[in-house]
């Protein structure tokens, strides 16, 4: 999975987590509380490499403190309420114990950008700067995203692991996944069959389209046209318009984003975007990354040759379909 991917599905993760909290209220919020409390524990751990407890194991309904790390001298909060009276209210608490630690406040679900740049009462004198205390979905995504691929891999894994394995009403099966089963199980090495014949050419359609890097991936893959139009051939044995979905998937992606990009940037978001739906898939079989950005790579030159992604030069067909 390459540094994109990684990032989208750590975002996608975290920003469905704070929705949970925000959109269910107060309907077992104490629950997605205690849940998102142990949740960060681990990952702010995973993340900063932090050795953070759970206080309310060791002290239970501890005020104002959730976790704490005696090594580095830590005291977190974790809330979803994001509010300068919510803030106050924790460093009004008795935290003389405390002197000397550095107070972080994590917001679960709301946005907590406007509270960064407010002054705060801390009677106790904790160490404090909102600008870099204050955390929310948003900063903690910011932080990722600099990190390198396998940080951002590692922090992947770990969310896969606590939150991967959560049922996903919005995750059904795909025939985008079940083609991209079927094609993972052909060689690709072996030689095909002619490219068939289509009624432009495709060099004139790449330079219609300003597809100057994306060439060597149509040049290299234009020669699996035939292998795929025979799977869709055997794979609409199981229904009339399962290849159709495929392809109108594929063209979907490509129509919702042309009017923002073009060219090279257009194409590598059609691939991303079929990727995308691949992986969310109930039906997707995991591959190691290379071969399913092979066999997505290998579906979105047949839908260009096919003529349903991106223009036609001028005064040539459309391929048949």
């Amino acid at each position: 999975m390459n540094r994109s991917h990684l990032f989208n599905y750590i975002e996608e993760k975290l920003s469905h987590l704070a929705s949970r909290i925000e959109v269910r209220g107060k309907l077992n919020l104490l629950d997605l509380h205690l849940h998102s409390e142990n949740f960060y524990l681990h990952f702010f751990n995973e993340l900063f490499g932090w050795p953070l407890e759970n206080l309310n194991t060791i002290k239970p309904n501890a005020e104002a403190i959730d976790l704490i790390d005696h090594v580095n001298k830590i005291v977190v909060q974790v809330s979803a309420t994001a509010t300068k009276a919510k803030v106050e209210s924790a460093l009004a608490k008795d935290l003389s114990a405390y002197t000397g630690y550095s107070f972080k406040f994590i917001s679960i679900s709301k946005d907590a950008c406007s509270l960064r740049t407010q002054a705060f009462f801390n009677p106790h004198k904790l160490v404090f700067d909102p600008l870099c205390d204050i955390f929310d979905v948003p900063s903690i995504l910011k932080y990722i995203t600099a990190l390198d691929v396998d940080d951002q891999r590692r922090i992947a894994d770990f969310i896969r692991k606590e939150l991967g394995a959560e049922v996903d009403v919005r995750k059904l099966e795909t025939n985008l996944a079940a083609v991209i089963k079927i094609l993972a199980k052909q060689d690709l090495r072996r030689g095909n069959s002619a490219v068939e014949t289509v009624p432009f050419k495709v060099d004139e359609k790449i330079e219609f389209n300003s597809l100057d890097a994306s060439r060597d991936i149509i040049d290299d893959y234009l020669v699996h046209h035939s292998r795929v139009d025979r799977i869709y051939t055997d794979f609409d044995r199981g229904g009339v318009n399962k290849s159709l979905s495929v392809l109108d998937a594929i063209r979907g992606y490509y129509r919702a984003h042309k009017s923002q990009l073009g060219g090279d940037a257009l194409f590598r978001k059609v691939v991303d975007c079929a990727t995308d739906t691949v992986l969310s898939s109930l039906n997707h079989e995991p591959l190691p990354w290379e071969e399913l950005e092979l066999c997505v790579n290998i579906l979105a030159v047949d839908a260009f040759v096919r003529c349903k992604i991106f223009k036609n030069p001028v005064g040539y067909a459309h391929a048949a379909s």
